[in-house]
């Protein structure tokens, strides 16, 4: 008969899961783990320079390849220059956005292709090649990504997202006057938005402020020249500060996190291909409540009717803005259930999933 303890439970022994040496890869713009810190940084930038550190943290030898300017360590994990040495062989490769650098180490006991995309982005011709010849483990960051994608034979996971300390440190504290908060692209929705502010929103509070940060409208209000396709938009923009609106340059992470505290209501006109809304778990995070249209992976990232309201038409969704921009209770009641759910949300959790599925 075994041993047992003192309260009568059985001893059981405990197992560690192997250390591996993971490598992880993306080929996109020059970012690393600290850039968030001082610069704006796109969300799927961020959660890729998240996850090196988590899992470094777990005890696994992590090496990271990308557009970075000069190699270093960061959290205890190697980041490389694209064009650096790579390993000859590695555990686990873990591939981010682009299925070609599925093939980015030749000796790999297992891939991984983590995938941010739209579903249906992974039946193109050349992207299926590569998902059919290397049967990666396939990475999503949203349940909307799995509604177009038919590949056959593939393991895949639903990897859960998590957001940077900077955005769930600190307590809300809205302004006065009350403050709509949008950090859309210019392209996913912006314009709908501004003509809805300015027809519906305003004239039920007509203090009310919306801030628009955006790098583009604010180069444009600079005077530089945008893409032509955006400069009726900026026009618009422009021409909407007589309603409170105003356009703001996106800042790092920690003062990406005081302009959220300080917003009644995260206003999100989401985008059918948007499949991460990276800015909208952000401002959960940071307890501010958000309406957001049904679109893409939006409705994933609030919980509707407790932490932000998922909007069915375009009065609703003005009703809804114009209700959290004047009843504070409502709003702080929403914050309060939305900074506990994303406190538990850590990227240490994520690399402990994915370390279960890498087993």
């Amino acid at each position: 008969m075994g041993q047992t303890s003192r309260d009568d439970k059985p001893h059981r022994p405990s197992y560690k899961i192997p250390t591996m040496h993971i490598t992880l890869v993306d080929d996109s713009i020059p970012f690393d783990g600290y850039s968030a810190a001082s610069r704006p940084l796109g969300g799927a930038e961020k959660a890729f320079a998240s996850l090196p550190g988590a899992l470094a943290r777990l005890g696994h030898t992590v090496q990271v390849f990308n557009r970075c300017r000069w190699g270093m360590y960061i959290e205890n994990a190697q980041w490389e220059t694209f064009e650096g040495r790579k390993p000859l062989r590695t555990d686990v490769l873990i591939a981010f956005r682009k299925p070609s650098l599925l093939e980015f180490v030749r000796h790999a006991g297992r891939r991984v292709f983590w995938h941010t995309g739209p579903g249906r982005m992974l039946e193109r011709p050349a992207a299926k090649a590569m998902l059919d010849n290397h049967k990666p483990l396939l990475l999503l960051v949203a349940e909307a990504q799995a509604r177009d994608i038919t590949a056959k034979g593939l393991a895949a996971g639903l990897l859960p997202m998590a957001v940077r300390s900077d955005y769930s440190n600190g307590e809300p504290r809205p302004q006065d006057p009350p403050r709509a908060i949008v950090t859309t692209h210019p392209a996913h929705g912006l314009d709908w938005l501004v003509d809805l502010w300015v027809a519906k929103i305003h004239p039920r509070v007509p203090n009310a402020e919306l801030h628009i940060h955006s790098m583009t409208l604010a180069a444009a209000a600079e005077g530089t020249a945008i893409d032509e396709a955006l400069r009726p938009l900026a026009a618009k923009v422009m021409e909407a500060r007589i309603h409170g609106v105003s356009v703001h340059r996106p800042q790092g992470d920690y003062l990406m996190g005081e302009a959220l505290r300080e917003a009644s209501v995260h206003l999100f006109p989401g985008h059918a291909d948007d499949m991460g809304c990276f800015t909208l778990m952000e401002s959960q995070a940071a307890g501010c409540p958000a309406v957001i249209r049904p679109l893409g992976a939006a409705p994933e990232r609030i919980v509707d009717g407790v932490t932000g309201y998922a909007a069915p038409d375009d009065e609703a969704f003005a009703n809804l803005a114009a209700m959290l921009l004047t009843d504070r209770s409502v709003g702080q009641a929403m914050g309060t259930e939305a900074r506990a759910l994303w406190k538990t949300r850590t990227w240490d959790g994520v690399a402990a999933t994915l370390e279960g599925w890498l087993k």
